[in-house]
């Protein structure tokens, strides 16, 4: 009896190791042919040309939420302060509750540039119940700014309407909003060629993803993997197809219409999210108007530094159970997923080599094609997800050999995401962002 159960678990392995093999090449090979094509790290929004001026350059407000970045402030405020802009811009940097001098490092900066009068820093108030910090932040900031919630009023408008002109009033104050985090250094021209994109093609939401430092050995590793799945999650053809409802937008850039985020019911709409750039492309895309993102090469920049291992596990690890929507059914489905994915095919390769030689040295009473359909299996997934994600490790500059990591990679964000839902469940917070 006990062999006959041996006979069988050692047939159901014989066929059950082999089908996760393949189950691993289809998943790449789907990856490689989706017709969005999420993997080629395309479109570059700074790459072409800037579309022709409109008519009249509308006036804008930056935002820009800031808690204890009295270190960043002096490498990025001066880019901003200093926008080759012709309409009227002014910025608009919210302190909240820093406990480092980032107001006065702000207004001092501010002064050395010259540009003193295009800035304004409030200070932030207590944060209320049901709100996270950052969005508590930006929904200061658009007081400031003049802007106010209309959605009593919306049912006297159609679902579907344009920017300008409509027969949707204007704003009393800007007529877009950058939103833009303290450690993203715009080049000069940044706010204008975003501006002119979104009067050409009408765009209630212009988003960059902006390029992220790429240095140290751990940012190598991490971070292109990390612009990589973010596309695999929002490919960004189906985010800028307003036929697709798929939406998504970096928050370290955001240029907003004002009466879209308006008629969205302002900040409070995502009072309470913690990917609050996703879920506000979500509400702003529910309005049927055009959103758009893209990456930049270089005008748009962010400064973090991600030195170590524990610094990029530490962003992660903040929202990763949040993306999954707090669901530990979801948790699972991801970590076995992400096993198939980036575990299996490096290991089904050497084990496959290996037995292959045991079998063919007699060291193991091994079949030798079995152990050759695993070795051929892992090598297969292996080279696939090297060739989609060459082009991220080419983006941020790096060698070609990069492109054969991202199983470590998405091994080391699989935990990280274990670990985000294990401290939900322990009821750690989440740091400023989260409240």
């Amino acid at each position: 009896m006990d062999v006959m159960v041996n006979v069988a678990t050692s047939t159901s392995l014989l066929i059950a190791l082999p089908c996760l093999g393949a189950v691993s090449v289809l998943i790449w090979l789907g990856i490689l042919l989706h017709p969005a094509r999420p993997w080629d790290f395309q479109p570059v929004g700074d790459d072409g040309e800037p579309p022709p001026a409109p008519q009249a350059w509308p006036p804008v407000c930056v935002l820009v939420p800031a808690r204890n970045e009295s270190e960043s402030l002096p490498q990025t405020l001066p880019a901003l302060l200093r926008q080759d802009y012709p309409g009227d811009l002014a910025v608009v940097l919210i302190d909240d509750r820093s406990q480092d001098g980032t107001a006065d490092i702000a207004r001092k900066v501010a002064e050395e540039s010259g540009a003193a009068d295009r800035l304004t820093v409030i200070s932030g108030a207590d944060l209320p119940e049901g709100w996270v910090g950052k969005v508590w932040a930006l929904e200061q900031g658009a007081a400031h700014c003049g802007l106010r919630v209309v959605n009593e009023r919306l049912s006297r408008f159609p679902t579907s309407w344009p920017l300008a002109p409509g027969p949707w009033p204007p704003a009393p104050g800007p007529q877009y909003i950058l939103l833009t985090d303290a450690d993203i250094r715009h080049a000069p021209g940044s706010l204008r060629r975003l501006v002119a994109e979104s009067e050409k093609d009408r765009l209630a939401l212009n988003s960059r993803m902006a390029r992220l430092r790429c240095v140290s050995r751990p940012e190598r590793l991490l971070i292109p993997a990390f612009v990589f799945f973010f596309n695999l999650l929002y490919p960004m053809r189906r985010v800028n197809d307003q036929r697709s409802a798929v939406a998504a937008a970096a928050g370290g850039c955001m240029l907003l219409a004002a009466s879209a985020l308006e008629r969205a019911g302002g900040f409070a709409c995502i009072k309470n999210k913690i990917i609050d750039d996703v879920s506000l492309a979500r509400q702003i895309k529910r309005l049927n108007v055009p959103i758009h993102l893209a990456l930049s090469r270089h005008e748009v920049e962010s400064l973090r530094t991600y030195d170590s291992l524990a610094t990029v596990w530490a962003m992660v690890r903040r929202t990763a159970f949040a993306e999954l929507r707090y669901s530990w059914v979801r948790l699972a489905g991801t970590v076995v997923g992400l096993a198939v994915m980036f575990l299996l095919p490096p290991l089904w390769l050497m084990s496959g080599t290996g037995l292959t030689l045991a079998g063919i040295l007699g060291w193991l009473p091994v079949s030798v094609p079995w152990a050759v359909v695993l070795a051929a299996e892992g090598f297969c997934a292996w080279a696939l997800m090297a060739i989609v994600y060459r082009p991220a490790v080419l983006f941020f500059g790096l060698s070609g050999a990069w492109s054969w990591t991202l199983p470590l990679a998405g091994v080391l964000y699989g935990a990280m995401t274990v670990d985000s839902a294990l401290r939900h469940f322990l009821g750690f917070g989440t740091g400023w962002r989260g409240g």
